[in-house]
């Protein structure tokens, strides 16, 4: 969701960046989950006090975090929400954590693959396809590039784990 980059003030305030331009789950989440992958790997959970936008960054505070010094020693580390405290989204919006692994098949039913992953271009996502058959890309095209926009998504069921698409095997 993001990382710590540094202290801010001196009473213990954290300053965050988060990894998405909309870091509601940040700011909803009781509790993150700290991981550092420094020369002293540790996990740490924190029980936020206060979360707030501060200019274009975010600031926390959290128990037990009460001084500069406190703050500091969290510095890089990465910050986990569970995805139960996501906050709910609109019908027909999606978090891509939960369109990643799901299914992609076309309107005649012929299976083009599973999510590996999407790109943001900007005005729109692109849904990252690896064909069946395949673990991992060893070449650019061996994925499947489909723009996530209402011209070619039919539909996203979370439930039955697939998404239906206007989307010929041949493109």
């Amino acid at each position: 969701m993001g990382r710590i980059l540094d202290a801010w003030g001196i009473k213990g305030g954290l300053k965050v960046q988060a990894y998405s331009v909309d870091a509601d789950a940040l700011f909803s989440a009781k509790r993150w989950y700290l991981k550092s992958t420094g020369p002293k790997p540790a996990q740490l959970v924190l029980a936020l006090r206060a979360v707030r936008e501060q200019g274009e960054g975010i600031v926390a505070t959290a128990e037990g975090v009460d001084d500069r010094n406190a703050a500091e020693a969290l510095r890089g580390h990465e910050i986990y929400v569970p995805r139960s405290e996501f906050p709910r989204t609109p019908d027909g919006e999606y978090y891509w954590v939960d369109l990643i692994g799901l299914e992609v098949v076309n309107r005649e039913a012929q299976p083009l693959g599973r999510v590996i992953g999407l790109i943001d271009t900007g005005p729109h996502a692109v849904l990252r396809i690896l064909p069946a058959g395949i673990d991992e890309p060893a070449k650019p095209d061996q994925e499947r590039l489909i723009p996530f926009v209402g011209a070619f998504i039919d539909d996203v069921s979370l439930e039955t784990r697939q998404i239906r698409v206007d989307w010929g095997l041949d493109f």
